[in-house]
């Protein structure tokens, strides 16, 4: 049978959500696109940060390297820090990604203790792994040993009564509503102390 447990899922959810590999800074660029999106002319940008208007753009044409003073200037004149002069600017863009997972449409995944629907699994490089886990697990005994994994995790009850059996603190038994935030490297398991199986939601960090 092909394993699913959870860091086979998040380890899944890894692969398919690898970072593409960073692209070295177009100082150029970047200095350029910082002034157009807040509309300013070369004269505008030049006169906010101090510079000359053919020093600017020099620098934006990648003629010039800018001394640290000049990047100072740059840094207070766009309001920005000079780290930031250097962040991808990807990072300032808004991706607009959604994806809607409708009730029950979620992609199935069973392991001898959970049953877990998988939400959100049309993205890829996603930084959260969102799943439904319904409990079948009655006792700590029914687990290959501790449940654990890089990052951190996020669980909230919706039905039923669980028991959480952590490494380091003591069982805690949750209902709905309940929730629990913990580092997932920490050993951890969760069964159903309820006559029905309950049901959590998950979402781990995959950063």
């Amino acid at each position: 049978m092909e394993d699913r447990s959870p860091v086979s899922l998040i380890r899944l959810a890894r692969e398919s959500g690898e970072e593409d590999a960073a692209q070295p800074l177009n100082l150029a660029e970047r200095v350029r696109e910082l002034r157009k999106s807040r509309g300013w002319t070369l004269e505008q940008a030049a006169r906010q940060a101090g510079l000359a208007r053919s020093t600017l753009s020099k620098i934006e044409n990648g003629v010039m390297s800018p001394t640290y003073d000049a990047l100072k200037k740059l840094a207070v004149g766009l309001e920005i820090s000079i780290p930031q002069l250097f962040t991808p600017p990807q990072r300032e863009q808004v991706s607009g990604r959604m994806a809607v997972t409708r009730a029950g449409q979620g992609t199935a995944q069973a392991t001898t203790t959970y049953e877990h629907e998988l939400l959100g699994d049309a993205l890829l490089k996603k930084r959260m792994l969102p799943y439904r886990a319904r409990i079948r697990a009655r006792s700590v005994e029914e687990f290959d040993g501790w449940v654990r994994h890089d990052g951190e995790e996020f669980m909230y009850v919706l039905t039923g009564v669980v028991r959480l059996y952590t490494e380091f603190y003591e069982p805690i038994e949750m209902r709905r509503g309940d929730s629990a935030y913990y580092d997932a490297t920490m050993g951890h398991n969760v069964v159903s102390v309820s006559e029905e199986d309950a049901t959590i939601l998950w979402v781990t960090s995959l950063g």
